[in-house]
């Protein structure tokens, strides 16, 4: 059993083996740590979140210790078939890999039974082994930026469907029209841990399938007024809006709490900014907000609305109804009238500006959470033009903050950002020259960058020292990954919940919000402020 670091309140235990990883896991749920708050298991390790001020990391260690971790008797779990269309783009591929026919491939896909280990990655995927193959199939040395939904895919040990379009490296060997995830069943995720599986060769079917085709999952609760927005007869104040310019998409602080469901925290990628925007017009907090991406945005005012923005400043312009226009500033209270229209030119530096309203959006929360994650599709939908979107009621007593500043200078595409580091847990998995070099070369943010994460350029890539294929294990925000290309992956606010590839640092929490204003363009510097070592357990628990 290993303890390695992750960040500063996560751990990583490593272990023998799946059944030793689902041991500690059950031991944990049944006799809980205090302290503990999250906990993600894949493969071989298991991936705790915990408060560290109730419990220390080596405290932690030492009482994961003395856990009796003997092998489980496992509950025969529901029996599910899944029809496939064997037509996937790496069928070929694989088979070459086990020095087989492709029809082998198949066979051997289809007879064998399947157990569903964990879930992770996504909402609706769901890592599954089989006793009876032996198979180890190595993901692509660099990611597919799209692979479609139902895509029936292999990796390491494990068979896994893609519940919807995302990035991913497997290797695909077919294609399902089943749902694997769907908000309008009562449960949602169509394979859980501990159900069987069998898949059904459904003959051939042309290879490209477009997303109806595939069974793309809708995400979303019933629909109320056209794009889960609230309806607003009979209310008194709404924004109506005009544009929406590149992404606006409603944002709190996240599913916090939902890995269990294979669900990541989404949220708002500077959380700081929709904080202090709340507080600016006398919300809680935690209230649901707009993150605009890059300005462009514009929506008229419909009855008195006091509105904050925060976070990316920019050109703030209010026109009122007989024509005259206001310029108003970032962090302070902007008081609206009917029919003001109020608009957003391109910020200056950052990428993402809040808006929060007195009285708070009133939008559907979907698992506890009002935020859009763009990787699982779930939450309210992405605005659009003609959205109303009707306003809470509020205390008249509720207070507003007037001494709101940014939590940090907003970083420009010309500068270098400097990110701290913690090392871990796969820094050892990495040549000391590539160790080294991550922190003393410079990475330039590309724009395939989005909320999932930042991909990096560097004029060096990273090498390895291990060259196996690493088991899927969980990941947080702020990993820093490194595929086979040896250009690292910053994960974002809608990362993955699990991965493949191995994880040699991580950003510091309280540089999270930062990184997630980082712009397309800008470069970044990693400064480590601590190196790698394994945790060892304290023997003063608490």
């Amino acid at each position: 059993m290993r303890f390695l670091p992750v960040n500063c309140n996560t751990i990583m235990v490593e272990l023998s083996g799946l059944a030793e990883t689902l041991a500690l896991l059950d031991s944990l749920n049944m006799s809980p740590v205090l302290g503990i708050e999250e906990m993600i298991p894949a493969a071989r390790t298991l991936m705790i979140r915990f408060r560290p001020t109730k419990i220390s990391s080596q405290q932690l260690a030492a009482e994961i210790r003395h856990r009796d971790l003997q092998e489980r008797g496992h509950a025969t779990g529901k029996r599910i078939e899944i029809p496939v269309h064997y037509t996937g783009d790496d069928l070929a591929l694989v088979a070459e890999i086990l020095g087989c026919t492709v029809q082998e491939v198949i066979h051997q896909h289809s007879e064998n039974e399947y157990t569903v280990a964990f879930t992770g990655f996504a909402p609706g995927f769901a890592y599954m082994v089989s006793n009876a193959s032996q198979w180890n199939i190595p993901r692509r040395e660099t990611p597919r930026t799209r692979i479609p939904a139902g895509a029936v895919a292999l990796a390491g040990e494990f068979s896994s469907i893609y519940p919807q379009a995302s990035p991913g490296g497997w290797q695909i060997i077919g294609m399902t029209t089943e749902r694997m995830w769907d908000l309008s069943r009562s449960s949602p995720a169509l394979l859980q841990p501990g159900y069987r599986v069998n898949f059904r060769d459904a003959g051939r079917r042309p290879a490209t399938i477009s997303l109806s085709e595939t069974g793309l999952p809708e995400t979303r609760l019933p629909e109320t007024s056209g794009n889960n927005i609230a309806p607003v007869s009979g209310v008194t104040c709404h924004l109506e809006i005009v544009s929406v310019g590149l992404q606006t998409l409603f944002q709190d602080l996240g599913r916090v709490g939902q890995a269990k469901l294979g669900v990541s925290e989404s949220g708002a990628m500077d959380k700081s900014a929709l904080r202090s925007a709340n507080r600016i017009v006398g919300n809680a907090s935690d209230q649901v907000c707009l993150e605009i991406v890059q300005g462009g945005f514009k929506a008229v005012a419909r009855g008195q609305v006091l509105i904050a923005m925060t976070g990316a400043p920019c050109p703030i312009e209010i026109k009122t109804p007989s024509g005259e226009i206001f310029y108003v500033n970032t962090y302070q209270p902007i008081d609206l009238n009917e029919g003001d229209e109020i608009s957003l030119g391109m910020p200056v530096a950052g990428m993402r500006s809040y808006l929060s309203v007195r009285g708070g959006f009133t939008v559907p929360a979907i698992l506890s959470s009002h935020s859009f994650d763009t990787l699982s599709n779930i939450g309210p939908s992405p605005l659009k033009m003609n959205d109303k979107l009707a306003i809470g009621a509020t205390s008249h007593c509720a207070a507003i903050s007037v001494s709101e500043t940014p939590a940090f200078d907003m970083p420009n595409k010309d500068e270098t950002v400097v990110l701290d580091i913690l090392f871990g847990p796969r820094t050892d998995w990495f040549t000391q020259e590539s160790i080294d070099l991550l922190s003393k070369q410079i990475w330039q943010v590309t724009p395939q960058s989005n909320r999932m994460g930042l991909r990096l350029n560097g004029k060096c890539s990273l090498s390895r020292t291990k060259q196996q294929e690493l088991p899927s294990e969980g990941t947080c925000a702020g990993a820093i990954q490194i595929p086979a290309s040896g250009q690292p992956v910053l994960f974002l606010a809608d990362h993955p919940l699990t991965g493949g590839y191995p994880v040699i640092a991580s950003v510091a929490d309280y540089h999270l919000d930062l990184a997630g204003q980082i712009p397309v363009n800008a470069k970044i510097r990693f400064n480590p402020i601590s190196q790698f070592h394994e945790i060892q357990g304290s023997h003063d628990l608490p």
